[in-house]
């Protein structure tokens, strides 16, 4: 059976079929994607769930659109997994019931789906979104919202945010703001970077209520821990301390800033995975790789 980099099977081969995985999770109690030995992590989570549904003769091994940070939130995540056609004939009407009364409650698929000729979770994927939820109300965070809103205890000025985050739109060497990783490249296309406060909604809140701002961040891929620090940049800008100019300033110096400080796993969320139509995904998934790989 044809492997790829001792991953996965590869979908071509006739006895394979490749699903598409659309997931949700509550970042709060798991250590990140990536599965670890002895850490409760998503991966890991649904890659027993999936192996014991399926009755797998192999672990189950996904591959993800993006590897989230512990602590974070997704609400559109996606991965593939690869199984033998037979295995996909006996359950796949009842595979997503199964598969969701194996799951914790922290832990949600949305559903399961054949996948179209071509589809890769990772390099196939044209853009993510997330959003960073932050509030900066002097009372602090609604405590029903406590595990996806960060609270900031100095007010923030979403318009300086606004200029400042626009200045980085573009493709550029996001250096400054990743952990680096050998042989990765640190070059991403940032489509969009923008705050908004969210409309108030129930009852009166009270003169010192501020609404919750948050931050959509959407490119076509991310390096480790970028969007965290990009808001933790914005953060520096909105309090006053940084002006508007000084995250393109650290952006252009491409090393690590001691003014930028990471902002906390918790306010951030993998919102949307967006993908080519059908027939382009092929291409996609052969330019994102000769891109990662420098050729």
């Amino acid at each position: 059976m044809c492997t790829e980099g001792g991953l996965a099977p590869c979908p071509e081969v006739d006895d394979v079929v490749r699903l598409r995985i659309d997931l949700s999770y509550d970042g709060t109690e798991f250590a990140g994607w990536a599965r670890q030995r002895e850490l409760r992590t998503v991966q890991g989570t649904l890659e027993s769930a999936l192996t014991t549904v399926l009755r797998l003769a192999e672990p189950a091994q996904l591959t993800v659109a993006g590897r989230t940070d512990a602590g974070v939130h997704a609400r559109g995540q996606v991965a593939h997994l690869d199984v033998p056609d037979e295995v996909w004939a006996d359950l796949g009407e009842v595979a997503l019931r199964r598969v969701t009364g194996r799951l914790p409650r922290d832990l949600r698929v949305r559903d399961i789906t054949v996948a179209p000729a071509g589809f890769d979770a990772r390099f196939g994927a044209i853009w993510r979104r997330y959003a960073y939820r932050v509030c900066d109300a002097p009372g602090g965070v609604d405590p029903l919202r406590r595990g996806d809103v960060v609270w900031h205890d100095r007010p923030l000025d979403e318009d300086r945010m606004n200029e400042a985050a626009g200045r980085l739109i573009g493709e550029h060497d996001f250096a400054s703001f990743c952990r680096r990783r050998e042989g990765a490249t640190t070059v991403r296309c940032l489509q969009d970077f923008s705050w908004a406060r969210e409309t108030p909604t129930g009852a009166d809140v009270g003169p010192a209520y501020r609404p919750v701002i948050v931050a959509t961040v959407r490119a076509d891929a991310f390096c480790h821990n970028m969007v965290r620090s990009l808001v933790g940049a914005m953060f520096a800008v909105g309090t006053g301390r940084k002006p508007p100019a000084w995250p393109l300033e650290v952006l252009g110096r491409a090393v690590r800033d001691s003014g930028v400080h990471v902002a906390p796993a918790h306010g951030l969320t993998l919102e949307e995975v967006a993908y080519p139509a059908d027939e382009l995904l092929a291409d996609r998934v052969s330019a994102t790789r000769r891109r990662r790989d420098g050729s």
